[in-house]
């Protein structure tokens, strides 16, 4: 997903939906690790669309307080 979508979402849709990716990124390292994953490259995309949430959530925070 683009950032750009994103930064369409909420605060709080944002949190639901990194703790949606954390749960998928936990089962793809477990599927990974029994060498049930034919897709590796899904784990990296899934780590950054965290990294990208993470960072949205914080600028959407700084520029309430300002």
């Amino acid at each position: 997903m683009k950032a750009k979508e994103f930064r369409e979402l909420s605060v709080e849709e944002l949190a639901q939906r990194e703790k949606d990716l954390r749960a998928k990124h936990f089962n793809l390292k477990i599927q990974h690790a029994t060498n049930q994953l034919a897709n590796t490259a899904e784990i990296v995309h899934l780590r950054r669309d965290i990294a990208r949430i993470k960072t949205i959530v914080k600028q959407k925070k700084r520029s309430a307080t300002i």
